[in-house]
C-alpha cells in the first residue's frame, strides 16, 4: 500500500467553479473569494494573493519595513518567514521554541523585548505549527506592553479558532494564509492577507499590482504608478476553485480531528514514539506530529518502505546554510529546537485518509517501532 503524505481530494463543486471560469466573460472570482474569505473568518478585509510566501511579504511592505528594521520570528518556521524579511535587508531574529507545541517561546520573547528596546523592532511574526495556536491572549498583552506589530503566519492554521474565534480575527495586525500548506503538494496555489486594520489594508492593496493606480474617470488603460510594489495578484481559476473548498473547511477539520483521535487512541502506547502534547481542544490537526526518541531518519525510510511518505515541520533555521553563515549561527544556540528537530516527524493527515489507510499507518509504525532497541 502507497500513502502519500498529503491527498488532495476534489468534489462536483471544485470541478464545476473551474468549468465556469473556462467557460466565463466577466470573471470576480477573486473579488468574490476575498468577500467570502473575510465573512468566514470574521475579519474586516481580506486581500487575495498569488501564494502564501506573497501574502507574508505583501505583509512587510503593509507594515512599510525597511532597511536594518528587525522582525522577530521562531527559529522553527518555514524559510519563507526570514526570507521575506531578508528582502528588505531587514534582519530577522530567531527565538527558540516551547518543547511540547514547537511554536515560539514566549517567556524567551518576552525576555528579548524587554532587553532589546528598539525603535528598529518592526514586528514578531508567529507561526502556528500544526495548527495548534501559542498563547494569544498572553501573545497580545506582551505586543501591547512592547508596542510591536504581531504579524501572524496561519498556513497550517486554516480554519483554526482560538476561545470560539477563528484565527484571523482576532487581535494580530495583520495575518497570513497560505491555501498550498508547506510541503503538502496541492493542485492551486493561493494565500490570503486579513486584517482590521483600514490604512494596512489600502497600502496591501495598492502594492498588490505594482501600485498601480488608474483614474476612475479615465480610460483604463491610462494609469499611475505611485509607489513600489509587485505582482502578488492570484488566478482567476485559483481563486475558483479555493473558492469552492472554503465551505468544506470545518467539515475537513472535523474530519482530521477524528483521525487525530483515532492516532492517539492507538499510537499512545507504542515503544519509542511520543504523540502531540495538545493544549487547544480545537486544534486543526494541519499536521500530526509524532516524536521518535532515537534514529528518525532511519525511522522514515522504513516506514517509505513501506510505502508511507512523511514530512518534517522544519529544518530550524539556524542550522540553513545562509542564516548560519550571515548570522553566525551555531548549532547549539537554539538548543529546544534542535533537540526537537531531532525527533519530529509528521506523518500522513488529511481528511479523505480511509480507515484502511490510517490503520495501516498505525501498524505499520507500531511495526517498525518494536523493532528499535
Amino acid at each position: 500500500m502507497k500513502i502519500p503524505f498529503y491527498r488532495q481530494e476534489s468534489g462536483v463543486k471544485e470541478h464545476d467553479s473551474i468549468a465556469d471560469i473556462l467557460d466565463g466573460d466577466d470573471l470576480t472570482c477573486v473579488e468574490d473569494l476575498e468577500d467570502k474569505f473575510k465573512k468566514y473568518i470574521g475579519t474586516s478585509y481580506a486581500l487575495a494573493t498569488s501564494s502564501g510566501t506573497a501574502a507574508l511579504h505583501l505583509a512587510m511592505l503593509a507594515l512599510n519595513l525597511k532597511r536594518g528594521d528587525k522582525v522577530v520570528c521562531s527559529v522553527n518556521a518555514f524559510v519563507s518567514v526570514p526570507e521575506v524579511v531578508r528582502h528588505f535587508d531587514a534582519e530577522p531574529v530567531f527565538i527558540d521554541i516551547d518543547p511540547a507545541s514547537y511554536n515560539i517561546n514566549l517567556d524567551k520573547l518576552e525576555e528579548y523585548l524587554k532587553t532589546h528596546e528598539s525603535k528598529k523592532l518592526k514586528a514578531v511574526v508567529i507561526t502556528h505549527i500544526a495548527g495548534q495556536c501559542v498563547d494569544l491572549d498572553r501573545l497580545y498583552e506582551i505586543a501591547k506592553t512592547h508596542d510591536v506589530r504581531i504579524v501572524e503566519d496561519a498556513s497550517d492554521a486554516y480554519g483554526a479558532v482560538y476561545h470560539g474565534q477563528k484565527i484571523g480575527s482576532l487581535q494580530a495586525d495583520i495575518t497570513c494564509f497560505s491555501f498550498s500548506a508547506h510541503l503538502k503538494n496541492n493542485i492551486c496555489n493561493g494565500g490570503m492577507l486579513v486584517t482590521n486594520n483600514d490604512d494596512m489594508m489600502q497600502r496591501a492593496k495598492l502594492l498588490r499590482n505594482h501600485a498601480v493606480k488608474i483614474n476612475d474617470n479615465s480610460l483604463n488603460y491610462i494609469y499611475d504608478v505611485v509607489d513600489i510594489g509587485n505582482k502578488y495578484t492570484m488566478s482567476q481559476l485559483d481563486a475558483a476553485y479555493i473558492s469552492a473548498r472554503i465551505d468544506k473547511q470545518d467539515t475537513v477539520i472535523k474530519k482530521r480531528q477524528e483521525i487525530a483521535k483515532i492516532y492517539y487512541d492507538k499510537l499512545v502506547q507504542s515503544p519509542h514514539i511520543s504523540l502531540p502534547d495538545i493544549t487547544n481542544p480545537d486544534h486543526p490537526f494541519s499536521l500530526f506530529i509524532i516524536e521518535v526518541d532515537k534514529n528518525r531518519d532511519s525511522f522514515a525510510r522504513e516506514l517509505l518502505k513501506e510505502g508511507i511518505s512523511t514530512g518534517l515541520h522544519y529544518m530550524p533555521l539556524h542550522l540553513l546554510t545562509y542564516y548560519k553563515a550571515k548570522y553566525m549561527l551555531k548549532v547549539n544556540d537554539f538548543p529546544v529546537a534542535l533537540q526537537s528537530f531531532q525527533k519530529i516527524l509528521s506523518i500522513p493527515m488529511f481528511a479523505s485518509m480511509s480507515d484502511i489507510e490510517i490503520n495501516y499507518v498505525i501498524d505499520t509504525i507500531k511495526k517498525i517501532a518494536k523493532t528499535r532497541v
